[in-house]
């Protein structure tokens, strides 16, 4: 049986592999899922990104596990989510920039790497994210 992934990429609206990548997995206007079998592209979805009001910065991160992903490709992103990604058992991948599709292609040609605390974001007081 083929491996079947589900992605998740942070992205810019209208979303969709041609839209770019959100630097910011928090700040992304929403969430492009891109199902992988066979080391192909299956399947696209789209998914909002739900306001920190509602669960705060891990109220993304339990949507995306709810919503079967496997793993997701960041520029960068909080303390919190990273945790959190860890306890859901979701890979965190970095590397990544530019459009959705290009970082799919990145991952599907193993140039992407599990990402670590040096991604994670230092949020200044004007709320401005420096990774």
């Amino acid at each position: 049986m083929a491996e079947k992934i589900r992605l998740a990429i942070p992205s810019m609206a209208p979303g969709g592999l041609g839209s770019e990548m959100s630097a910011h997995f928090g700040h992304a206007d929403m969430f492009t899922l891109v199902d992988i079998t066979a080391g192909k592209i299956a399947a696209t979805a789209l998914l909002d990104n739900p306001p920190h009001t509602q669960g705060g910065c891990m109220a993304p991160v339990m949507l995306l596990k709810d919503s079967g992903v496997n793993a997701v490709i960041v520029g960068g992103l909080g303390a919190r989510p990273m945790m959190g990604f860890q306890q859901a058992g979701i890979r965190v991948i970095a590397g990544a920039e530019g459009s959705v599709e290009s970082a799919v292609k990145a991952y599907l040609a193993g140039k992407l790497a599990s990402a670590g605390d040096d991604i994670i974001c230092g949020h200044s007081k004007t709320g401005e994210c420096h990774h």
